[in-house]
């Protein structure tokens, strides 16, 4: 495993730190690490819950290591993107929900990463944006096509357009963090975040993960029959089973994971 990306497991959480001084940039081998790692968790299939934050309080990730950039051509400019996508997008489609704990600068493809996890809490010392127009480019991780399924489509390209960089109340404001938290908070509140998920029924919530990922590509009918299939196979799990008669025991369920 590469130092790059470490992980540190504490029962069924993982906290996954990204850990490239001096301000974490998303550079080809912290993809392929990143990459490695969620292969491993995923095949491991311990994991309830994963927290994803940067190593330090200056930064999350501040965005790809512009060195990369002089490289870039017409004919390597789809591959690059297409290799960040891929990885983000597993990240999307982790089984199990993952926290982003943003501290310092989520810049460019930092924040592009933040948008792959399925909730975010931002310190209020970070600063966020996707810069990539002053630079010459846009977004090529997913960016324009993320930001604009979080946050108001407006604001969006507003925030392409001129690749403004805003801070965390501002995130906030615009639903862009779904927390706020003091300076050096974030992991704090991921944690307690994942301390709840993780009492509830581990396969409810793999599979209400499932329903609303793809009942957001979906039409609002198509959407409804993928919850009911996704519910129906839930009505066959012990966990759901074990969890109504523990509510009506009036006791905390144990649920197996079966």
């Amino acid at each position: 495993m590469s130092d790059l990306v470490q992980i540190t497991r504490e029962e069924r959480l993982a906290v996954v730190t990204i850990s490239r001084p001096p301000v974490n940039a998303l550079n080809h081998e912290v993809l392929d690490a990143l990459e490695g790692v969620f292969d491993q968790l995923a095949e491991d299939q311990s994991a309830g819950v994963v927290i994803l934050t940067g190593s330090g309080e200056k930064a999350f990730v501040a965005g790809a290591d512009i060195n990369e950039f002089p490289k870039i051509n017409s004919s390597n400019g789809e591959k690059l993107s297409r290799r960040g996508q891929q990885v983000l997008q597993k990240i999307a489609d982790f089984p199990a929900p993952v926290i982003a704990a943003v501290n310092g600068f989520a810049l460019g493809g930092g924040l592009e990463l933040a948008l792959s996890c399925d909730i975010r809490v931002v310190s209020d010392n970070a600063r966020v944006g996707l810069p990539e127009v002053t630079l010459g480019i846009f977004p090529g991780y997913a960016g324009t096509q993320r930001l604009p399924r979080v946050i108001a489509t407006g604001k969006a390209k507003e925030l392409i357009f001129t690749g403004a960089m805003i801070d965390a109340a501002e995130a906030y404001r615009i639903g862009l963090a779904d927390h706020l938290t003091r300076a050096g908070g974030s992991l704090d509140k991921a944690r307690e975040i994942a301390g709840a998920i993780l009492k509830a029924g581990p396969i409810a919530v793999r599979l209400a993960k499932q329903a609303v990922n793809k009942g957001l590509e979906q039409s609002l009918e198509e959407g409804q029959k993928t919850e009911s299939a996704l519910f129906a196979a839930l009505c066959d799990t012990e966990d759901q089973k074990e969890g109504a008669v523990a509510f009506l025991e009036k006791r905390p369920p144990d649920f197996k994971g079966r």
